[in-house]
Protein backbone atom coordinates (compact mmCIF):
# COMPACT_ATOMS: atom_id res chain seq x y z
CA UNK A 1 0.00 0.00 0.00
CA UNK A 2 1.44 3.37 -0.96
CA UNK A 3 1.91 5.48 1.91
CA UNK A 4 3.26 8.98 -0.50
CA UNK A 5 4.44 9.89 -3.45
CA UNK A 6 3.53 10.83 -6.78
CA UNK A 7 4.45 10.57 -10.29
CA UNK A 8 8.10 11.55 -11.36
CA UNK A 9 8.75 13.99 -14.77
CA UNK A 10 10.73 11.48 -16.47
CA UNK A 11 12.53 13.95 -18.78
CA UNK A 12 14.16 15.34 -15.59
CA UNK A 13 15.37 12.48 -14.38
CA UNK A 14 18.88 11.79 -15.72
CA UNK A 15 20.71 9.61 -12.94
CA UNK A 16 19.21 6.82 -11.02
CA UNK A 17 21.01 5.33 -8.18
CA UNK A 18 19.65 1.79 -6.90
CA UNK A 19 20.90 1.38 -3.75
CA UNK A 20 20.43 -2.75 -2.90
CA UNK A 21 22.84 -3.78 -0.08
CA UNK A 22 21.35 -7.39 0.71
CA UNK A 23 23.68 -11.03 -0.52
CA UNK A 24 24.11 -11.28 -3.95
CA UNK A 25 20.79 -13.29 -4.41
CA UNK A 26 19.10 -10.21 -3.55
CA UNK A 27 21.27 -8.52 -6.10
CA UNK A 28 20.20 -10.35 -8.71
CA UNK A 29 16.68 -10.53 -7.62
CA UNK A 30 16.36 -6.64 -7.63
CA UNK A 31 17.85 -6.52 -11.50
CA UNK A 32 14.34 -6.75 -13.15
CA UNK A 33 13.68 -3.33 -11.03
CA UNK A 34 17.04 -2.22 -12.84
CA UNK A 35 15.91 -3.12 -16.45
CA UNK A 36 12.52 -1.20 -15.28
CA UNK A 37 13.90 1.48 -14.47
CA UNK A 38 15.90 1.81 -17.29
CA UNK A 39 12.66 1.20 -19.88
CA UNK A 40 10.62 3.99 -18.15
CA UNK A 41 13.70 6.52 -17.99
CA UNK A 42 15.36 5.75 -21.06
CA UNK A 43 18.13 8.70 -21.00
CA UNK A 44 18.54 7.86 -17.62
CA UNK A 45 21.91 6.33 -16.65
CA UNK A 46 21.80 3.82 -13.60
CA UNK A 47 23.80 3.04 -10.97
CA UNK A 48 23.67 0.67 -8.29
CA UNK A 49 24.87 0.60 -4.85
CA UNK A 50 26.37 -2.75 -3.18
CA UNK A 51 27.87 -4.68 -1.07
CA UNK A 52 31.44 -5.63 -2.62
CA UNK A 53 31.36 -9.17 -3.47
CA UNK A 54 28.44 -8.16 -5.42
CA UNK A 55 30.29 -5.77 -7.72
CA UNK A 56 30.92 -7.81 -11.18
CA UNK A 57 27.66 -8.54 -11.28
CA UNK A 58 26.77 -4.72 -11.79
CA UNK A 59 29.96 -4.33 -13.77
CA UNK A 60 28.77 -6.76 -16.54
CA UNK A 61 25.15 -6.01 -16.27
CA UNK A 62 23.38 -4.74 -19.61
CA UNK A 63 21.29 -2.30 -18.17
CA UNK A 64 23.67 -0.65 -15.49
CA UNK A 65 25.63 2.32 -16.29
CA UNK A 66 27.89 2.17 -13.18
CA UNK A 67 28.39 0.41 -9.64
CA UNK A 68 29.65 1.65 -6.61
CA UNK A 69 30.88 -1.20 -4.39
CA UNK A 70 30.63 -1.01 -0.13
CA UNK A 71 33.63 -2.36 1.13
CA UNK A 72 33.17 -3.55 4.69
CA UNK A 73 36.56 -4.94 5.29
CA UNK A 74 38.38 -3.88 8.87
CA UNK A 75 40.47 -0.31 8.80
CA UNK A 76 41.51 1.68 11.37
CA UNK A 77 39.77 4.59 12.53
CA UNK A 78 41.82 7.41 10.46
CA UNK A 79 41.41 4.81 7.64
CA UNK A 80 37.80 4.42 7.83
CA UNK A 81 37.54 8.43 8.02
CA UNK A 82 39.64 8.65 4.80
CA UNK A 83 37.62 5.87 3.01
CA UNK A 84 33.85 7.70 4.13
CA UNK A 85 35.10 10.32 2.46
CA UNK A 86 36.36 9.00 -0.69
CA UNK A 87 33.14 6.77 -0.89
CA UNK A 88 30.48 9.87 -0.30
CA UNK A 89 32.42 12.24 -2.76
CA UNK A 90 32.39 9.67 -5.54
CA UNK A 91 28.98 8.99 -4.63
CA UNK A 92 28.22 12.92 -4.65
CA UNK A 93 29.65 12.75 -8.40
CA UNK A 94 26.90 11.59 -10.45
CA UNK A 95 24.76 14.17 -9.31
CA UNK A 96 21.54 11.85 -9.03
CA UNK A 97 17.81 12.73 -9.70
CA UNK A 98 16.34 9.82 -8.25
CA UNK A 99 17.50 7.29 -5.66
CA UNK A 100 15.43 3.97 -4.64
CA UNK A 101 16.59 2.25 -1.55
CA UNK A 102 15.84 -1.12 -1.75
CA UNK A 103 15.63 -2.63 1.63
CA UNK A 104 14.58 -0.91 5.21
CA UNK A 105 17.85 -0.89 7.14
CA UNK A 106 19.85 2.66 7.96
CA UNK A 107 22.72 2.67 5.59
CA UNK A 108 20.95 2.41 2.35
CA UNK A 109 19.01 5.29 3.72
CA UNK A 110 21.93 7.47 4.64
CA UNK A 111 23.02 6.50 0.84
CA UNK A 112 20.19 7.77 -0.21
CA UNK A 113 19.78 11.12 1.55
CA UNK A 114 23.80 11.68 0.78
CA UNK A 115 23.24 10.88 -3.08
CA UNK A 116 21.68 14.47 -3.22
CA UNK A 117 18.68 12.78 -5.40
CA UNK A 118 15.74 15.19 -4.80
CA UNK A 119 13.07 12.21 -5.64
CA UNK A 120 14.08 9.00 -2.98
CA UNK A 121 11.65 5.98 -2.87
CA UNK A 122 12.28 3.34 -0.13
CA UNK A 123 10.19 1.24 2.25
CA UNK A 124 8.53 2.33 4.98
CA UNK A 125 10.03 1.21 8.59
CA UNK A 126 8.64 0.58 11.58
CA UNK A 127 11.15 1.58 13.52
CA UNK A 128 12.18 4.45 11.16
CA UNK A 129 9.79 7.01 12.38
CA UNK A 130 12.26 9.20 14.01
CA UNK A 131 13.99 10.11 10.55
CA UNK A 132 14.86 7.54 8.68
CA UNK A 133 11.24 7.59 6.84
CA UNK A 134 12.01 11.17 6.75
CA UNK A 135 14.46 10.34 3.98
CA UNK A 136 11.90 9.34 1.78
CA UNK A 137 9.87 11.18 -0.21
CA UNK A 138 8.16 8.26 -1.72
CA UNK A 139 7.12 5.82 0.63
CA UNK A 140 5.85 2.08 0.21
CA UNK A 141 4.63 -0.33 3.08
CA UNK A 142 6.69 -3.83 3.69
CA UNK A 143 3.73 -6.02 2.84
CA UNK A 144 3.75 -9.33 4.10
CA UNK A 145 6.06 -11.63 1.70
CA UNK A 146 3.78 -14.66 2.27
CA UNK A 147 3.28 -16.07 -1.42
CA UNK A 148 5.04 -12.99 -2.92
CA UNK A 149 7.95 -13.43 -4.79
CA UNK A 150 10.69 -11.38 -3.37
CA UNK A 151 11.40 -10.03 -6.98
CA UNK A 152 7.69 -8.45 -6.82
CA UNK A 153 8.62 -7.34 -3.45
CA UNK A 154 12.07 -5.42 -4.94
CA UNK A 155 9.51 -4.03 -7.49
CA UNK A 156 7.15 -2.04 -4.71
CA UNK A 157 9.77 1.04 -4.28
CA UNK A 158 8.94 1.53 -8.14
CA UNK A 159 5.33 1.17 -7.50
CA UNK A 160 5.70 4.59 -5.08
CA UNK A 161 6.99 6.37 -8.00
CA UNK A 162 4.26 5.00 -10.51
CA UNK A 163 6.53 2.72 -12.37
CA UNK A 164 5.46 -0.73 -13.77
CA UNK A 165 6.73 -3.74 -15.56
CA UNK A 166 5.37 -6.90 -16.92
CA UNK A 167 9.28 -8.56 -17.45
CA UNK A 168 9.61 -9.67 -14.04
CA UNK A 169 12.17 -12.28 -14.87
CA UNK A 170 16.04 -11.69 -14.12
CA UNK A 171 17.89 -11.87 -17.14
CA UNK A 172 21.82 -11.50 -17.25
CA UNK A 173 23.58 -11.30 -20.31
CA UNK A 174 27.46 -12.89 -19.99
CA UNK A 175 29.79 -10.72 -21.58
CA UNK A 176 31.77 -12.36 -24.00
CA UNK A 177 35.32 -11.77 -22.75
CA UNK A 178 34.11 -13.37 -19.73
CA UNK A 179 32.89 -16.37 -21.36
CA UNK A 180 35.87 -17.02 -22.75
CA UNK A 181 37.55 -17.19 -19.24
CA UNK A 182 35.21 -19.53 -18.14
CA UNK A 183 35.50 -21.60 -20.91
CA UNK A 184 40.02 -21.48 -20.45
CA UNK A 185 38.89 -22.09 -16.56
CA UNK A 186 36.83 -25.40 -17.46
CA UNK A 187 40.36 -26.20 -19.82
CA UNK A 188 42.44 -25.58 -17.68
CA UNK A 189 40.73 -27.76 -15.11
CA UNK A 190 40.32 -30.63 -17.32
CA UNK A 191 36.92 -30.19 -18.00
CA UNK A 192 36.20 -32.36 -21.18
CA UNK A 193 34.71 -30.01 -23.75
CA UNK A 194 32.90 -32.75 -25.41
CA UNK A 195 30.85 -34.00 -22.53
CA UNK A 196 27.22 -31.52 -20.89
CA UNK A 197 28.71 -30.25 -17.73
CA UNK A 198 26.31 -30.51 -14.59
CA UNK A 199 27.05 -27.70 -11.87
CA UNK A 200 26.33 -28.82 -8.67
CA UNK A 201 25.98 -26.44 -5.66
CA UNK A 202 25.96 -28.53 -2.10
CA UNK A 203 26.63 -25.54 0.05
CA UNK A 204 24.97 -22.12 1.83
CA UNK A 205 26.22 -19.37 3.91
CA UNK A 206 23.45 -21.01 6.02
CA UNK A 207 24.42 -24.46 7.21
CA UNK A 208 20.32 -25.23 8.34
CA UNK A 209 19.78 -25.07 4.41
CA UNK A 210 22.13 -27.88 3.03
CA UNK A 211 21.14 -31.12 2.24
CA UNK A 212 24.19 -32.87 3.56
CA UNK A 213 27.39 -34.12 1.65
CA UNK A 214 27.00 -37.88 2.00
CA UNK A 215 23.67 -37.31 0.18
CA UNK A 216 25.15 -35.30 -2.57
CA UNK A 217 28.03 -37.83 -2.93
CA UNK A 218 25.45 -40.55 -3.76
CA UNK A 219 23.87 -38.16 -5.71
CA UNK A 220 26.55 -37.44 -7.90
CA UNK A 221 27.57 -41.36 -7.93
CA UNK A 222 24.38 -42.11 -9.74
CA UNK A 223 25.22 -39.25 -11.79
CA UNK A 224 27.83 -40.68 -12.99
CA UNK A 225 26.37 -44.16 -13.54
CA UNK A 226 23.63 -43.28 -15.43
CA UNK A 227 24.79 -40.20 -17.52
CA UNK A 228 27.77 -39.50 -19.46
CA UNK A 229 28.68 -36.22 -18.24
CA UNK A 230 30.77 -33.94 -16.13
CA UNK A 231 29.69 -32.39 -13.11
CA UNK A 232 31.51 -29.42 -11.19
CA UNK A 233 31.12 -28.61 -7.30
CA UNK A 234 30.95 -24.39 -7.62
CA UNK A 235 31.19 -22.66 -4.32
CA UNK A 236 33.10 -20.11 -2.38
CA UNK A 237 37.32 -20.24 -1.17
CA UNK A 238 35.92 -21.08 2.09
CA UNK A 239 34.12 -24.28 0.78
CA UNK A 240 36.84 -25.54 -1.74
CA UNK A 241 38.14 -28.28 1.30
CA UNK A 242 34.81 -29.29 1.57
CA UNK A 243 34.00 -29.58 -1.48
CA UNK A 244 37.34 -31.49 -2.19
CA UNK A 245 35.72 -34.46 0.05
CA UNK A 246 32.94 -34.88 -1.99
CA UNK A 247 35.64 -35.17 -5.19
CA UNK A 248 37.70 -37.55 -3.27
CA UNK A 249 34.48 -40.13 -3.27
CA UNK A 250 33.25 -39.41 -6.05
CA UNK A 251 36.38 -39.98 -8.34
CA UNK A 252 36.24 -40.02 -12.20
CA UNK A 253 33.96 -36.97 -13.91
CA UNK A 254 34.21 -34.92 -11.30
CA UNK A 255 35.59 -31.46 -10.11
CA UNK A 256 36.01 -28.99 -7.97
CA UNK A 257 35.49 -25.66 -8.86
CA UNK A 258 34.64 -23.80 -5.56
CA UNK A 259 36.78 -20.86 -4.87
CA UNK A 260 37.91 -20.59 -8.38
CA UNK A 261 35.52 -18.58 -9.81
CA UNK A 262 34.94 -14.93 -9.24
CA UNK A 263 31.04 -14.22 -9.27
CA UNK A 264 31.67 -13.05 -12.86
CA UNK A 265 32.92 -15.59 -14.08
CA UNK A 266 30.60 -18.28 -12.08
CA UNK A 267 27.70 -16.47 -14.00
CA UNK A 268 30.00 -17.35 -17.21
CA UNK A 269 30.51 -20.72 -16.12
CA UNK A 270 27.14 -21.48 -15.59
CA UNK A 271 26.28 -20.40 -19.08
CA UNK A 272 28.55 -23.47 -20.24
CA UNK A 273 26.41 -26.02 -18.26
CA UNK A 274 23.51 -27.86 -18.63
CA UNK A 275 21.68 -27.91 -15.78
CA UNK A 276 22.10 -26.61 -11.83
CA UNK A 277 21.58 -28.82 -8.84
CA UNK A 278 22.11 -27.07 -5.70
CA UNK A 279 20.22 -25.66 -2.69
CA UNK A 280 18.82 -22.24 -1.90
CA UNK A 281 21.64 -20.11 -2.58
CA UNK A 282 22.89 -17.08 -4.54
CA UNK A 283 24.19 -19.68 -7.09
CA UNK A 284 20.93 -21.20 -8.00
CA UNK A 285 19.60 -17.11 -8.98
CA UNK A 286 23.03 -16.51 -10.60
CA UNK A 287 22.08 -19.34 -12.76
CA UNK A 288 18.26 -18.86 -14.01
CA UNK A 289 19.24 -15.12 -14.49
CA UNK A 290 22.12 -16.82 -17.14
CA UNK A 291 19.56 -18.78 -18.38
CA UNK A 292 20.44 -22.38 -16.83
CA UNK A 293 17.64 -24.88 -15.73
CA UNK A 294 17.69 -25.54 -12.53
CA UNK A 295 16.75 -27.93 -9.75
CA UNK A 296 17.07 -26.17 -5.97
CA UNK A 297 16.48 -28.05 -2.71
CA UNK A 298 14.94 -26.34 0.16
CA UNK A 299 14.10 -26.55 3.63
CA UNK A 300 12.72 -24.04 5.62
CA UNK A 301 12.91 -21.41 3.90
CA UNK A 302 9.86 -20.70 1.23
CA UNK A 303 10.43 -21.32 -2.35
CA UNK A 304 7.42 -20.10 -3.50
CA UNK A 305 9.17 -16.44 -1.92
CA UNK A 306 12.96 -17.22 -3.62
CA UNK A 307 12.52 -20.20 -5.95
CA UNK A 308 13.29 -19.09 -9.59
CA UNK A 309 9.91 -19.09 -11.48
CA UNK A 310 9.70 -20.67 -15.09
CA UNK A 311 9.13 -24.25 -16.66
CA UNK A 312 12.31 -24.64 -16.73
CA UNK A 313 13.21 -24.54 -13.43
CA UNK A 314 12.32 -26.98 -10.20
CA UNK A 315 11.83 -27.49 -6.68
CA UNK A 316 12.14 -30.18 -3.96
CA UNK A 317 11.21 -30.09 -0.52
CA UNK A 318 9.99 -32.34 2.28
CA UNK A 319 6.08 -31.84 2.08
CA UNK A 320 6.45 -31.60 6.32
CA UNK A 321 2.98 -29.78 7.81
CA UNK A 322 5.91 -27.07 9.30
CA UNK A 323 7.68 -26.48 5.62
CA UNK A 324 7.98 -23.50 5.30
CA UNK A 325 9.01 -22.06 8.85
CA UNK A 326 10.91 -19.58 7.83
CA UNK A 327 13.57 -20.28 11.12
CA UNK A 328 17.07 -21.30 11.32
CA UNK A 329 16.71 -24.85 11.33
CA UNK A 330 13.96 -26.27 13.76
CA UNK A 331 13.13 -23.74 16.64
CA UNK A 332 16.02 -21.75 15.55
CA UNK A 333 18.46 -25.01 16.25
CA UNK A 334 20.47 -24.46 13.04
CA UNK A 335 19.63 -28.40 12.03
CA UNK A 336 16.88 -28.58 9.41
CA UNK A 337 14.99 -32.11 9.82
CA UNK A 338 12.85 -31.15 6.41
CA UNK A 339 16.33 -31.36 4.80
CA UNK A 340 17.46 -34.28 7.02
CA UNK A 341 14.51 -36.04 6.17
CA UNK A 342 14.50 -35.74 2.35
CA UNK A 343 15.94 -38.67 0.34
CA UNK A 344 17.84 -39.49 -1.74
CA UNK A 345 15.43 -40.71 -4.29
CA UNK A 346 13.04 -37.89 -3.94
CA UNK A 347 15.84 -35.66 -5.68
CA UNK A 348 16.37 -38.23 -7.99
CA UNK A 349 12.73 -38.03 -9.77
CA UNK A 350 13.28 -34.56 -10.31
CA UNK A 351 17.20 -34.00 -11.21
CA UNK A 352 16.03 -37.10 -14.02
CA UNK A 353 13.06 -35.22 -15.05
CA UNK A 354 15.42 -32.22 -15.72
CA UNK A 355 18.43 -34.19 -17.52
CA UNK A 356 16.34 -35.77 -19.63
CA UNK A 357 14.98 -32.12 -20.80
CA UNK A 358 18.20 -30.75 -20.80
CA UNK A 359 20.42 -33.16 -22.48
Amino acid sequence: MLVKGKTIPGEKIRNILVIQLGDIGDVVLTLPAVRALKEHFPQANIVVAVREKAKELIEDYQWAMDVISINAEKRTWCQEIGYQKQFFLCLRRFHFDLAIDMRTGDRGAVLAFFSGARHKAGFFANDGKLWRNRVFTHLVTSESRQGRHMIQYYLDPLEACDIKTANIQPEFEVPEGRYQKAIALLKNEGVPSNRPVIAVQPFSLWKYKEWGVDKYIQLIKWLGSEYDLSVIITGSRDERARAGEIIKKCRQNIYNLAGKTSIGTLAAVFKVCKLFIGVDSAGVHIAAAVGLPTVCIFGPSSYVDWAPRGEQHRVVYKNLPCVPCKNKGCQDSGVSRCLEELTLEEVKIVVKTQIDKSL
